[in-house]
């Protein structure tokens, strides 16, 4: 059964948050820090006192209303998702799927163009945002595909197309494989190409022995945000879920990491991301994907893929080693600007790209 679904949240819970925001406990700092220790203490202060005395929920509550939403039960986990039909009734569908630290928030500025071309899927993976916490064991990228594939299924969506970053990217290709008989092409703006088997005989660019240099050192130091999400979620749950600083601290550190250089996501955007994780309580079963998941499932899919890269990317695909691994590569684009948020830092670019590949293949 699928059930339309509202957002309302009760005053009580801002009431709270309010509160929480105006007696927060601040940390130390060292005088010359800037970013070498994490997030400087005014960066968060700063945006802290927007939230407390700026931000406005209910405008972005409405915002998120405005879109029709769903709940509906698969495999025991509740899935929530925006479903958006395009005017067109023969539109071709789309499933977007986030990733971490981001939400169904990473898409609200790309639902415009692309809804006039396609209907959009847009769920909220199971762990995250009113999907809820996770019941049980497994939830995986692999279990997720399964969930959202039976999803489309639900919606009467026979042949779709699959789109994603981050974690998005692995769902996205992941349904490919898994229900190749109506996913018709997949494109992603996050692909990770580590060297393939036979790499040495592989000729690279400067620019691409540049991007793999990058690769080796991403690899040796892994964030230390995907370090504490795959092996003590719930140590990290109790902080996040208890503090509102911690969390808003937490993923906008990571956010200012991985996005580009200028920073183009508006503070009203990263906070409703923040809301999305703080007023739900899955700070915990957000980051349990990283610890079900831990390395990634083979996935084969024959479907055409295409790829964006971000020139600032936590890693930028290097080309000739994804096309020795993937052989079904049709679509390729190499963005000037965007990091790692492509639908929250340049949503016409992703848009214009979204578009341009699935109205070639679908």
């Amino acid at each position: 059964m699928i059930e339309p679904f509202r957002i309302e949240i009760p005053q009580a819970d801002l009431d709270y948050l309010h509160a929480r925001l105006d007696n927060a406990r601040w940390p130390d700092e060292l005088p010359d820090a800037d970013w070498d220790y994490g997030i400087p203490v005014a960066r968060v202060r700063e945006l802290a006192d927007y939230w407390r005395h700026g931000y406005d929920w209910r405008k972005q509550e409405a915002e998120l209303n405005s879109h029709p939403q769903f709940v509906t039960e698969i495999d025991g986990q509740r899935i929530h998702f925006l479903h958006v039909r395009s005017a067109k009734p023969d539109a071709f569908p789309l499933i977007l799927t986030h990733g971490w630290p981001g939400s169904i928030v990473e898409f609200l500025d790309v639902i415009g163009p692309l809804s006039a071309d396609f209907h959009l899927v847009i769920p909220s993976i199971p762990g995250w945002g009113f999907s809820g916490p996770t019941k049980d064991r497994g939830w995986d990228v692999t279990r997720v595909a399964l969930a959202f594939a039976e999803l489309m299924r639900r919606l009467g969506y026979e042949r779709y197309g699959a789109q994603g970053g981050d974690w998005g990217s692995g769902v996205a290709r992941a349904l490919g494989h898994h229900d190749a008989e109506h996913v018709a092409a997949v494109h992603v703006n996050y692909l990770p190409t580590p060297p393939p088997p036979g790499s040495e005989a592989i000729e690279l660019s400067a620019s691409d022995q540049a991007r793999l240099a990058k690769l080796k050192n991403y690899m040796a130091n892994q964030p230390g945000a995907r370090v504490l999400n795959s092996t003590r979620p719930q140590t990290l749950a109790y902080a996040l879920t208890d503090s509102p600083i911690g969390q808003l601290a937490w993923l906008l550190d990571t956010m200012t990491e991985w996005a580009g250089p200028d920073f183009a996501i508006g503070d009203d955007r990263v906070l409703t991301n923040v809301m999305l994780y703080w007023l739900t309580g899955t700070a915990g079963s957000a980051a349990r994907l990283h610890r079900e998941s831990g390395k990634p499932a083979k996935v084969v899919s024959k479907q055409p893929l295409g790829v964006a890269v971000l020139p600032h990317d936590i890693t930028q695909s290097i080309r000739p080693y994804a096309e020795a691994a993937v052989d079904n590569i049709v679509h390729w684009s190499e963005f000037e600007d965007g990091g790692h948020f492509p639908g929250l830092e340049v949503p016409e670019l992703l848009a214009a790209d979204i578009r341009r590949f699935f109205l070639a293949h679908h």
